[in-house]
């Protein structure tokens, strides 16, 4: 039996009649004859009342024609769901995203995907640094990331969405929490609560603009992440040199302050040159009404 036997049944069971069922299905009525005999041949059982005057379904036949539509919806549900996910339409898109990225960008990015996009499935990986996201994007576990520039090795393809400067967090009765501005340069004798020193983007932006000041910072306690740092700042353990996208994760006892003299960090888009799957294209191509995306040819972006 092939899937051939149960789209001529169907067509000679919806129209009871071996001459138009022929016609739609552009065969000559002999072959569909012999293809419907065939399939009676090799279920042993009459699933057509022939007379020369009409065709009749048995009620074998009935049961069958349902048995076989669901079978051909099946099928043709495969194909589709097969050709959307070959063309990036359809699938699991593993998103990552630095730190407070997942605050200021995860929302827009949720709503495009769902819009644009509505049977590709989201999975959020929140609150991993630059290069945790490397690691994860290299070893396939990740397909794009939202992450601070530099990145190390030429495998992996970048798109800059914004640049955002370092602003300060102070515990609300710090001395510098009634300053509208403060110097990176009045944080000399401070203790500093960083991110883990290892692949963080933002360490290295704030030692930078510390030594531009004229200092090397004291770091007093680390924080796994941004709102971690934050419950340290307003306990009092140190201030906090973050983006300016962490004012999205309002703390009671924090205020933040911006900030003279402090370098910039950059958040983009990053996936994998030679991986990327199909899906990626779609994914970038659908935030493009977010941001300027370039989609990759040949794995590489124009």
């Amino acid at each position: 039996m092939e899937l051939r036997h149960l789209r001529y049944f169907a067509a000679v069971a919806e129209t009871c009649h071996f001459g138009r069922a022929a016609e739609r299905l552009h065969l000559a009525q002999p072959a569909l004859s012999h293809a419907i005999r065939q399939l009676e041949d090799e279920l042993g059982v009459a699933l057509l009342s022939r007379t020369t005057r009409q065709v009749q379904v048995t009620p074998a036949g009935r049961f069958f024609l349902a048995e076989a539509q669901r079978i051909l919806d099946a099928v043709e549900a495969g194909a589709r769901g097969a050709r959307r996910i070959a063309d990036g339409r359809r699938g699991l898109a593993r998103i990552g995203f630095t730190g407070t990225a997942a605050l200021s960008h995860l929302p827009q990015v949720a709503r495009a995907l769902q819009h644009r996009l509505p049977e590709v499935e989201l999975e959020v990986h929140a609150d991993l640094l630059t290069g945790e996201q490397c690691e994860q994007l290299r070893d396939g576990t990740l397909d794009i990331g939202v992450l601070r520039p530099p990145v190390t090795g030429g495998d992996l393809d970048l798109h800059v969405i914004e640049t955002e400067p370092l602003v300060l967090a102070v515990p609300a009765d710090h001395r510098l929490a009634v300053e509208p501005v403060v110097a990176m340069s009045d944080l000399r004798a401070e203790a500093f609560v960083t991110y883990p020193a290892s692949y963080s983007v933002v360490n290295e932006a704030v030692l930078r603009s510390c030594r531009d000041a004229g200092f090397t910072p004291h770091r007093e306690h680390e924080a796994a992440g941004t709102a971690v740092l934050l419950a340290l700042v307003a306990g009092g353990l140190g201030v906090g040199v973050v983006p300016a996208s962490a004012r999205a994760l309002p703390l009671a006892g924090v205020v933040f302050r911006d900030l003279s003299g402090a370098a910039t960090v950059q958040l983009a888009l990053a996936w994998h040159r030679e991986r990327a799957s199909a899906l990626v294209p779609a994914v970038l191509d659908a935030l493009g009404e977010l941001f300027p995306v370039e989609v990759p040819v040949s794995g590489r972006t124009r």
